[in-house]
């Protein structure tokens, strides 16, 4: 492979992970077709790959991707004459100017939105998180469509089998086409009753940026980024919802480290080795700030009460400042609000850290009986690193061999080997 075609074919990864979300998000608006609109992405995509190797990489990436598109789309419908309102539409999208890199592809389309949102990304939120659908295919269909996460990498971000996810996909899409669920943010007297699903959407879309479920590495920058933005848009659209707030504070302040989890080499820093110097105290102002805000309301929530638990880790001068017994008390609330095993896992650790390894091996234990967590690696990974604190080396070693066999990011991959080899093994 030449320099040249490696560039392109780097610079149009770049331009997936950045761009995708806007470009399909203007084609489903536009198209109304779910289906066409991946399709023409995809496609688009495909062409920039051929077409930059010829003309150069262009100085907007996301503006010629939306063009291109769009353009596919309109081919398609006139080909299958799927009606004249749909191809009107479309047509006015495309306009009769051609495509100018000098500015982003926008459109003048506008639709009645009693909201007044412009933000496509936020309109796909809203409409992918429509009650009419169930709660697990409103995240994993936002996921899908807005970050272009695969089905793999959906199905092991909800700990299912990849088959069960795909279904979820695509009765998801069918609903939302057979019903016709608007392509919108709803008026303010209807948001209370899809936050949740918006919340959710959200907090698994940092998540899949803060930890990529799979690949090289370990942080996808522009998903955490597009997350914030999004959580801070949503703040302002509902200012006085408390689990809004304690969103954005979260990610925030998780993402306050980021510039601290890996070290030069890209090699994964555990929490307590981290550079506290390195982390970003205006966002941690700025977060820690929002938790007060939001407790204040006096209506807690799963996502302030997780903001908290953030802020006991920033907040800490120093990793052995950590007020773990906090934290641990924050895990037990939160299982009231989120009553699963990985909370569960969380809270183990943190009392590990309290009272000792043993008790948070205890609690492991009781994960590992239930089985819930069969094919999560931190399961075996968390019992590896109590063991590796309480002084059982040859115990934690099998753990961590264990933890190898389910682990998918190569950054995590590399620092669960680091761990087995400093057990002796």
């Amino acid at each position: 492979m030449g320099a040249l075609e490696a560039d392109v074919e780097e610079a149009v990864a770049v331009a997936f992970r950045a761009e995708w979300g806007q470009v399909l998000a203007t084609l489903i608006r536009v198209t109304g077709d779910w289906d066409l609109a991946e399709e023409c992405a995809q496609d688009a995509f495909a062409q920039a790959l051929d077409r930059w190797r010829r003309d150069g990489v262009p100085r907007r990436p996301g503006a010629w991707l939306t063009t291109t598109a769009r353009n596919r789309a309109l081919d398609v419908l006139r080909r299958e004459a799927v009606g004249a309102a749909k191809l009107r539409e479309v047509a006015v999208l495309a306009g009769d100017e051609p495509y100018d890199d000098r500015d982003r592809a926008g459109s003048p389309y506008e639709d009645d939105d009693a909201s007044g949102v412009q933000d496509d990304r936020l309109r796909l939120i809203f409409t992918c998180c429509h009650p009419a659908l169930p709660i697990e295919a409103r995240v994993a269909l936002t996921l899908r469509t807005l970050a272009g996460l695969t089905t793999p990498e959906i199905a092991r971000a909800f700990l299912v089998p990849e088959a069960t996810m795909a279904q979820r996909l695509v009765r998801a899409k069918r609903k939302i086409r057979n019903a016709g669920i608007p392509y919108r943010v709803p008026p303010a007297h209807l948001l209370p009753e899809r936050t949740a699903g918006v919340l959710g959407v959200l907090y698994l879309l940092f998540n899949e940026g803060y930890t990529a479920s799979s690949g090289a590495e370990l942080v996808r920058r522009n998903l955490c980024a597009e997350a914030i933005r999004l959580a801070r848009v949503l703040a302002r659209l509902m200012p006085d919802e408390p689990e809004v707030l304690g969103l954005l504070a979260l990610l925030l302040l998780h993402d306050s480290r980021r510039h601290a989890r890996v070290d030069d080499t890209g090699e994964l820093m555990t929490l307590e080795d981290q550079d506290r110097g390195a982390w970003d105290r205006a966002e941690i102002d700025e977060g820690a700030a929002l938790v007060e805000t939001a407790l204040r309301r006096g209506n807690p929530g799963p996502y302030q009460i997780q903001a908290a638990i953030a802020a006991c880790h920033t907040t800490a001068g120093r990793a052995e400042e950590t007020d773990w017994a906090d934290i641990a008390a924050l895990y037990g609330e939160l299982a009231r609000y989120v009553p699963s095993a990985v909370v569960r896992l969380n809270r183990a650790v943190a009392v590990g850290m309290t009272e000792g390894p043993e008790a948070g091996l205890a609690l492991v234990s009781e994960l590992e009986q239930e089985g819930e967590l069969a094919d999560y690696h931190l399961l075996p990974a968390t019992r590896a690193d109590l063991l590796r604190r309480a002084g059982r080396l040859k115990e934690a070693a099998e753990a961590y061999r264990q933890a190898l066999e389910l682990v998918e990011n190569e950054a995590e991959r590399r620092f669960l080997e680091k761990r087995l080899a400093e057990c002796g093994a």
